[in-house]
């Protein structure tokens, strides 16, 4: 289920967003924060898929907020600000990937928003899950490259013979590289 943050220093805010949500997608999880301040130590410390901040907020405009939410996490960010701050913000913050909505609020151009975000959203998701799993296949090489230089130092092995001996093993005792790699450090490192 999606977790979505509303932003919003007055109570209309608070619940007119929400209403909207629902009525766009019922299965919204929606937390509510009332201040910049508040909604920061949130974000910070929740997996969120989307943050609608209602500017202007009580302790801050919400621009900064809106920004740090892009750059910080993978949620994405609507900005809803008055319709004559519209283009000033659009030109200074659609740049660094916040979604600007004007207000008043029209249903379908904010239900646009909050489809834009959530495929952001998505994509930023798949984005971060391969570079975990290549991350994590550098970091195998590196350490069975490791092992192969402890072979190569205190066996006399050259590289061909310290690779295969690894591949030889894992096959041998059905062991991952890795965990092969692991021993060999263990014993000669």
């Amino acid at each position: 289920m999606p977790h979505v943050v509303v932003v919003s220093s007055n109570e209309k805010g608070l619940a007119t967003i929400p209403s909207l949500l629902w009525e766009y997608e019922l299965s919204f999880d929606i937390s509510k924060c009332k201040s910049g301040s508040e909604a920061r130590r949130f974000i910070l410390d929740n997996e969120l898929d989307l943050v609608i901040i209602n500017a202007p907020l009580s302790d801050e405009s919400g621009e900064e907020l809106a920004v740090m939410v892009t750059e910080q996490s993978m949620a994405g960010s609507i900005l809803l600000v008055k319709g004559e701050y519209f283009d000033t913000t659009q030109q200074l913050f659609g740049e660094q990937g916040v979604l600007i909505v004007s207000k008043p609020i029209i249903k379908q151009v904010l239900f646009q928003a909050i489809a834009l975000a959530r495929s952001m959203h998505r994509r930023l998701s798949a984005m971060q899950n391969e570079n975990t799993s290549l991350q994590k296949k550098i970091d195998e090489i590196k350490l069975i490259d490791r092992a192969k230089l402890l072979l190569m130092q205190t066996l006399g092995m050259n590289e061909q013979q310290a690779h295969r001996h690894i591949e030889q093993e894992a096959m041998n005792l059905r062991k991952s590289r890795h965990d092969v790699a692991c021993s060999i450090i263990h014993t000669y490192g």
